[in-house]
């Protein structure tokens, strides 16, 4: 049976004032400092990465300007499909607002490491566990057209943690409990029916000296 293989990358860190606020699926800037500063991150990124892998980030710009980092960083620049499904939760009427202003506006209680539950559904916008109920048919969709292939997602934290959750069965609030790292690199692998977890967050290593 064939192995297809995804990496899955978060896009790169955003600006301080977006970080500020709760912006969920806005389209906002990256952070220009870090882009320079992490340099050497994108050098491994596109070290890392295999040559001739289908490229796909959500519609948010800063999936796409991630891709364009690691490209200028030395992988070779591919044509990137856009799947408005891997896009970050959309948090409706909490979109803008800073994090203090939201513990009022929760119905439920929050989840032991993040703002808030899985189930928590943000007025005009989605829960969590829909995010997951999307994510996951996009993964299938693109496991079978790219069967035995390389697939490079560029994303969001939410939507890697919403793929992890697809590939090992476990729930939305399960899935929370994974943090994900701007530019940390996920890789999932589905052989036949099943989907195995490679690594999560794997980053660049030294020896000590």
């Amino acid at each position: 049976m064939h192995t297809t293989r995804f990496f899955l990358i978060r896009h790169a860190l955003v600006t301080p004032a977006a970080r500020s606020i709760l912006y969920g699926s806005m389209d906002v800037a990256l952070c220009e400092m870090a882009l320079r500063q992490e340099a050497a991150l994108y050098r491994w990124l596109a070290a890392r990465l295999p040559p001739g892998s289908h490229w796909v980030t959500s519609q948010l710009a800063r999936t796409k300007a991630t891709a364009a980092a690691i490209f200028a960083g030395g992988y070779p620049a591919q044509p990137l499909e856009e799947e408005p499904d891997l896009a970050e939760q959309h948090l409706g009427e909490w979109q803008g607002i800073v994090h203090e202003a939201l513990v009022e506006r929760l119905r439920h209680p929050p989840h032991p490491f993040w703002p808030h539950a899985a189930e928590e559904e943000p007025p005009g916008g989605e829960s969590f566990a829909h995010v997951v109920a999307r994510v996951g048919p996009v993964l299938e969709r693109l496991a079978e057209e790219q069967a035995g292939g390389d697939v490079v997602i560029v994303a969001h934290g939410g939507s890697i943690r919403a793929a992890l959750a697809h590939a090992m069965g476990i729930t939305a609030h399960q899935a929370l409990l994974f943090s994900i790292k701007n530019l940390g690199l996920t890789r999932l692998e589905k052989t036949g029916p099943d989907w195995r977890v490679a690594a999560v967050n794997e980053e660049p290593w030294t020896l000590p000296g």
